[in-house]
């Protein structure tokens, strides 16, 4: 088999994933054997606030060894300013090559970006080891040609996941990524130590069933876009933000404490009732949520949230309720715990 003919099944097998951390790793591993690097690396630009971070997903090193993503909170992420190579990029959405290190331990290296609809959402670092030598221009031709059609890809996988109204994350996306989330938590706990916990909440619009009723479908789904735009706007780009039909979202906060938990689901509460929606006015949400545990089921996560979303709506709506808080104050009878074997959907 000819090299032309190898990189073509090479990207069958990446295309036909479509688990995206398993993609992360096809394609690190394409390119790895493909043009001989000593070490190739997966990266994607998440949103901080206002900074653009960027976090390793897989790293190839020059045994051809795997490394899964980088284990630490969001904020402890390297900035996309850290590396000039890595801002440079991101800005011209072109190749950049750089140099690692210096002297006898210099190597040549070349990133990539990997585009998305409004930009990069993603770079891939080679490098080709103790030698003068950056990638031929054959080599980046074909790096490019592949990243374009991994795109193409990726946004209809992407397309897939979301919601068709709100472009948010869908129901299904949830059930498919929930375990993961977990289990990564677990492991930042286990491997790095680290004991910032990950958050669970509901957000539901309150009375959205009498919008619809008196302005019509129409503005209730405008309602519905622009609850999703708040919510964009509110939460970091590594939290999770899904909608599950209807007025109803949820929303995993990952690593991040108690006390910033609730600011940030109180700061997203807010902005919603000081936003004015055309032809309706005002528009309020209530909110539930709870700790996720180390080796929590969805259904309980649920559970729990909804309790305490529940009891935000008895209190009268436009507010914020935290289980763990509601149970230790004595306002909630602690629940007992589904079973594990209940079907989530």
């Amino acid at each position: 088999m000819n090299a032309v003919s190898k990189l073509i099944e090479s990207f069958a097998r990446t295309t036909a994933q479509r688990d995206r951390d398993q993609i992360d790793l096809s394609v690190a591993r394409l390119l790895h054997d493909h043009v001989e690097a000593c070490k190739v690396v997966v990266y994607r630009l998440i949103e901080d606030g206002n900074v653009r971070r960027v976090q390793q997903r897989v790293l190839i090193d020059p045994f051809g060894y795997e490394y899964g993503p980088a284990m630490q909170p969001p904020n402890e992420l390297p900035r996309l300013l850290d590396r000039p190579h890595w801002y440079e990029c991101d800005m011209t959405l072109d190749v950049v090559h750089y140099q690692a290190g210096s002297g006898a331990d210099a190597t040549m290296g070349t990133v990539f970006p990997l585009p998305g609809e409004q930009g990069a959402v993603g770079l891939i670092e080679i490098e080709r080891g103790p030698h003068p030598d950056s990638l031929q221009p054959r080599d980046v031709r074909m790096i490019n040609g592949v990243l374009r059609l991994l795109s193409n890809h990726l946004a209809v996988l992407d397309y897939g996941q979301r919601d068709t109204l709100t472009g948010l994350l869908n129901r299904r996306t949830f059930d498919q990524s929930f375990d993961k989330i977990v289990e990564r938590n677990r492991a930042l706990a286990r491997d790095a130590g680290i004991a910032s916990p990950s958050w669970f909440a509901i957000a539901d619009i309150d009375r959205f069933k009498s919008i619809n009723d008196r302005y019509g479908h129409l503005f209730g789904d405008d309602v519905l876009l622009l609850v999703a735009r708040l919510m964009r706007q509110a939460f970091r780009g590594s939290d999770h933000l899904f909608r599950f039909g209807g007025e109803e979202f949820v929303v995993v906060l990952e690593s991040t404490q108690a006390d910033n938990a609730e600011a940030t689901l109180e700061r997203f509460r807010r902005r919603v009732a000081e936003h004015t929606f055309p032809q309706v006015g005002q528009v309020t949400i209530s909110i539930g949520y709870t700790r996720i545990g180390t080796s929590d089921p969805a259904v309980s996560c649920f559970d729990r949230a909804d309790a305490a979303l529940y009891y935000a709506k008895e209190q009268g709506r436009n507010q914020i309720g935290c289980y763990e808080s509601l149970i230790a104050g004595g306002q909630l009878a602690k629940r007992e715990e589904s079973a594990a074997n209940i079907e989530f959907f």
